[in-house]
């Protein structure tokens, strides 16, 4: 359960991302206040746990790397450009799971469009659960990599981004750089923190949950984020993925 605290005074950063006028609310003292949690502590604690989880899964990683490699001709990882904390752009890692001449750019951004603006309609998973996920096409998917996906196997490349500080272990999850030209003016105040490996969308539905559910959720852990908060949402995470809740 999320405690509640004292949210402090808002302040705005202004910048701009592909000449989009960029206003991000940001609360200084999440950053910087004592008592609270610290961007230093959770920096510390980033970089142990993701230094640590490479370490003990390095043989798995490894093994991966050979099945992706053995499976469809290609790089093993696939970068996208995402977006980080105050907006600002960094390439974001994934084992590749799409055969390597594949493109659904044009695709998503429609998806994108459509789910942040509250007008995409819910699909059956095919397990009696309504999720909102981009239609996609199957063929384009290797072997390997629908294994890789139905396990979120595929996003603990992402450990690297952690490590270089580009992303937390916890935090709302980054999209794609050309997503921002469809948030609403209080969607960007999810920008105000790093993104996270996982996040409380991540352990509260996925993708069941609309885009302005997942908003609000990110705004709800910027402004209670703490040491428990962060720990009861990594332990949470595990079972979500081993069961497969809200994957697509």
């Amino acid at each position: 359960m999320i405690n509640s605290i004292e949210v402090p005074t808002w302040k705005q950063q202004r910048n701009f991302h592909r000449n989009i006028p960029l206003v991000i609310t940001t609360i200084p003292s999440l950053r910087s206040q004592p008592g609270l949690y610290s961007r230093h502590m959770k920096r510390v604690l980033d970089i142990v746990l993701a230094v640590a989880a490479i370490i003990i899964l390095s043989p798995f990683l490894l093994f991966i790397a050979l099945a992706i490699k053995l499976d469809s001709p290609g790089p093993v990882l696939y970068v996208q450009r995402r977006l980080g904390r105050d907006g600002k752009v960094f390439s974001f890692y994934k084992f590749r799971s799409m055969y390597n001449d594949q493109d659904h750019t044009a695709e998503h951004r429609k998806f994108a469009q459509e789910f942040i603006n509250g007008r995409y309609p819910a699909t059956d998973n095919g397990h009696g659960r309504l999720i909102f996920k981009p239609p996609g096409d199957r063929n384009s998917i290797t072997r390997v990599g629908q294994f890789l996906r139905k396990a979120s196997l595929d996003e603990l490349p992402q450990l690297i981004n952690v490590i270089k500080g580009e992303m937390s272990l916890v935090g709302p999850r980054p999209n794609m750089d050309y997503e921002l030209e469809f948030y609403k003016e209080w969607h960007k105040r999810r920008l105000a923190a790093l993104p996270g490996l996982t996040g409380l969308s991540q352990v509260r539905g996925r993708s069941r949950l609309r885009f302005d559910e997942i908003a609000e959720l990110d705004i709800q852990y910027i402004e209670n984020a703490s040491f428990w908060l962060d720990m009861e949402i990594i332990l949470r995470t595990i079972p979500a993925l081993l069961s497969g809740d809200g994957a697509g």
